[in-house]
């Protein structure tokens, strides 16, 4: 099979690309380098196996048109975005421009050069906005949504909230619309919380990654501190790179009989964790207290995201395998192992 993966250098994407290299798959890798890490998961992949990479930027009509008439690949994984809500924010034109522009080249070029290509889209909790409608208690460690106890499911309203949520929602609505109008084979992720093994998280990006980065550094220096944004009750349901990859995959044997679909998805309520919650754990991992000051919370930020992953489940016979604690003992593990080779 011919895979083409947008941001193949990041995270996800190289995740991905090392399984299509395990599967035999003819690969073919387009990123701009722009992520932090990216040059080190390029570097990594081609000791793996055979890939052919693209340097070029999806907001480059040209460049993608090429890439799709070229290789015209069996499917696409589009996972390259800006993906911080502080900088859609701080520069929301670039933010629209990689993210909606970026994709609506994406699905013109498999329109025009290959339309039998299927497209896995990697989009976003946000575009269900704050959920601040709902109803909400909390307890010692975490918020509780009452209205969905088991999660959000994709019967939730649309509500776009910042510059990110409405960039990432226009995609996730254009990638459904071109399965409605011009009957490509597109399918819809709305990613909870990622993490795992060539994460290279930021403060603004990938927070367990980040928090796993703080708890090393608490263990070289006892006095090390670092700040959290809001009182840190916040929940979110943690989904490891295992279960991402095999995801994807299944949602690629399946994209006949499901093309035209969003789902939710996450490591559901039962990976669930709050702020406090993963500090805790990482106290019991690490044995060292960890020390932190709280800030005002971010825009538009969820109290409670946590998929409820049941249409994954009955359409794409697919749920998480990896639970929140062996996935954090794993983080805390290649974190560990990053700094070591940094040093």
């Amino acid at each position: 099979m011919k895979i083409l993966i947008t941001g193949g250098c990041g995270f996800l994407g190289s995740n991905l690309a090392a399984e299509a290299l395990r599967r035999g798959d003819e690969l073919t890798i387009l990123d701009n380098l722009s992520r932090q890490g990216s040059t080190e998961n390029l570097a990594w992949l081609q000791q793996q196996g055979k890939i052919h990479f693209i340097h070029a930027d999806i907001r480059n009509s040209n460049d993608i048109a090429t890439a799709v008439r070229q290789n015209k690949p069996d499917a696409i994984f589009h996972l390259a975005g800006q993906v911080a809500m502080t900088t859609s924010i701080a520069n929301p034109r670039k933010d629209f421009e990689i993210n909606a522009l970026g994709t609506h080249n994406i699905l013109e070029a498999v329109r025009d050069f290959s339309p039998e290509t299927a497209i896995l889209y990697s989009s976003t909790n946000k575009v269900y906005g704050d959920l601040a409608q709902f109803g909400y208690t909390e307890n010692s460690t975490r918020y509780i949504c009452n209205d969905f106890p088991d999660g959000f499911d994709e019967q939730v309203t649309l509500d776009f909230h910042s510059p990110y949520g409405c960039s990432k929602g226009c995609a996730d609505q254009y990638m459904l619309d071109y399965a409605r109008i011009f009957n490509l084979k597109t399918m819809v992720f709305r990613h909870s919380s990622m993490y795992g093994g060539r994460q290279f998280s930021t403060y603004d990006q990938g927070w367990i990654g980040w928090f796993c980065q703080q708890a090393i550094e608490t263990i070289q220096n006892p006095s090390h501190s670092f700040t959290i944004s809001g009182n840190g009750k916040q929940v979110r349901d943690v989904l490891h790179a295992d279960d991402m990859v095999s995801l994807y995959f299944t949602g690629l044997e399946k994209i006949d009989s499901a093309r035209g679909n969003a789902f939710n998805i996450g490591g559901g309520i039962d990976n669930s964790l709050s702020l406090l919650e993963l500090f805790n754990l990482l106290e019991e991992i690490t044995g060292q207290k960890l020390n932190y000051t709280k800030l005002a919370p971010r825009e538009s930020d969820q109290l409670v995201f946590v998929a409820n992953h049941k249409k994954a489940q009955h359409l794409l016979d697919w749920q998480p395998k990896v639970s929140a604690t062996d996935g954090i003992h794993r983080m805390v593990e290649w974190v560990r192992s990053l700094n070591e080779k940094n040093k």
